[in-house]
């Protein structure tokens, strides 16, 4: 069986949004519901690891430009 394609961040983005308004609106089964938010859990996740990726990627080209001293521990 072949891996499932990770989404980008913008359409795991857009799926958090869908699941968040659909937990809103009240309309799923508690099972649904379940599932909608292990689903966004997973999404959550995925968007964490790659703002900190693209985090590391602008601290090491800054650092090798030579254009900052430490980086800040101020989220991106």
């Amino acid at each position: 069986m072949a891996a499932k394609k990770q989404p980008s961040f913008e359409q795991a983005l857009s799926r958090l949004e869908e699941i968040a308004a659909g937990l809103e609106d009240g309309s799923m089964t508690l099972e649904g519901s379940l599932k909608a938010y292990e689903e966004g859990i997973a999404l959550v996740r995925l968007c964490e690891k790659t703002l900190a990726d693209a985090k590391l990627r602008l601290t090491e080209h800054t650092e090798e430009k030579g254009e900052g001293g430490a980086p800040d521990d101020e989220p991106v």
